[in-house]
């Protein structure tokens, strides 16, 4: 029997590995499970799999947690201290799928632990790919990715020398505003935004899909997790979402992974890994589908993808000034203080604003990249208050 633990368990990756691992009864002992203020799910799905611990990210939510699993015996724990204690313990796999920069210190926490992480939240790599990837090095850790787009170059690389890569194409559905002309965007809403066409996420993953920062933060991350340098990264629009990413070899050749637009595939592969096991998803019909369309990823209209190659190219920190920015962009969003296009507008003056103000030339550490998402949240803050 196999221990896991799932960090972000009540968003759409945690549910979904959650219910792959409840079609294997008998075979995974679930350690912890940590939430954020859906209280009422988080407690069901602890005592559904009879979890060691639950925790919730926020503190003031511990009484509530408490009470929702009276008379059980799994243990209670909130706030952020708590969830990288609940890291700490020992698993032979975890899945962490946090959304935002709150997921890099239980992710380095669970490094430690010299098993597996399966790896679905993209800020640890976007803000601190080195350090991560260093202190699984350091301990013997496998990191697996669990975005589509990423497990599916992983997988296309099986058996394959990376030296030989010549290329590796992103794809992206292109979001709620795909058929959208570029000069409608500066009137996007909150809720047109909200609305995928394929993927059924969660409302911020949904968002970032319309603008295409998670394309961006994609981009970043392939770069971080497979060595590959910035120019042999491309990103291109394909509407079905049933090509996930593409590796376009030296010798001409480029291998496609398809699968239908259900995380379960991805986060099956990790969870079975090294193995293949058998998950619960559509089989394609190829005749049924009939064809498949690409279109180029314009970056006048997403210009999140020009931030960043920026990103790229810069190194160091921007990774962790880029990603804070663009949560802090996205918040102001959500709460109606700027429009849909701004949010990048609002990226692109924190970038510029802090080129110069953080050295990273002694090499990233967990202080530094910390030092450095405050002061860009601080700094986008400011800026989008000035307007």
């Amino acid at each position: 029997m196999r221990s896991v633990s799932v960090f972000g368990a009540t968003g759409s990756i945690g549910e979904n590995t959650l219910d792959l691992i409840a079609r294997q009864p008998g075979d995974f002992d679930v350690v912890a499970l940590t939430g954020g203020r859906n209280i009422a799910r988080l407690a069901e799905l602890a005592q559904l799999h009879n979890a060691d611990l639950a925790v919730t990210a926020f503190e003031e939510c511990f009484e509530d947690l408490t009470a929702a699993l009276a008379g059980s015996e799994i243990e209670v724990a909130a706030g952020a201290q708590a969830i990288k204690e609940a890291a700490s313990r020992p698993a032979d796999w975890v899945m962490s799928a946090i959304v935002g920069a709150a997921g890099l210190i239980p992710g380095l926490e669970a490094v430690k632990q010299g098993k597996t992480l399966a790896l679905a939240n993209k800020e640890s790599l976007v803000t601190a790919g080195p350090l991560l990837l260093g202190a699984a090095q350091q301990h013997d850790a496998t990191v697996l990715p669990v975005d589509s787009e990423h497990s599916a170059v992983f997988q296309a690389l099986v058996g394959e020398d990376i030296s030989a890569v010549e290329r590796i194409v992103i794809t992206a559905s292109g979001g709620a505003f795909r058929d959208w002309p570029a000069e409608k965007l500066k009137h996007a809403t909150l809720e047109d935004a909200c609305t995928h066409p394929n993927w059924d996420m969660g409302q911020r993953i949904t968002i970032d899909s319309a603008s295409l920062f998670n394309k961006a933060m994609e981009l970043i991350e392939t770069k971080e997790f497979f060595g590959v340098r910035p120019e042999q990264i491309e990103a291109v629009v394909h509407p079905e979402s049933l090509i996930h990413a593409l590796v376009g070899f030296k010798d001409g050749a480029l291998m496609a992974h398809l699968g239908p637009p259900d995380m379960r595939h991805a986060i099956g592969y990790a969870l079975h890994w090294p193995e293949r096991g058998g998950v619960p998803v559509e089989r394609l019909d190829l005749a049924k589908i009939a064809q498949l369309n690409f279109r180029e990823a314009d970056p006048e209209k997403y210009p999140a993808l020009r931030l960043a190659r920026e990103v790229m190219q810069a190194g160091g920190l921007s990774g962790a000034i880029f990603t804070a920015a663009k949560e802090a962009a996205l918040d102001a969003f959500i709460s109606r203080q700027i429009g849909f296009t701004q949010m990048a507008e609002v990226v692109d003056a924190t970038l510029s604003t802090l080129s110069g103000e953080i050295d990273a030339s002694s090499g990233i550490s967990l202080d530094s990249v910390l030092s450095a998402d405050h002061l860009a949240r601080k700094t986008a803050m400011q800026i989008i208050e000035s307007w």
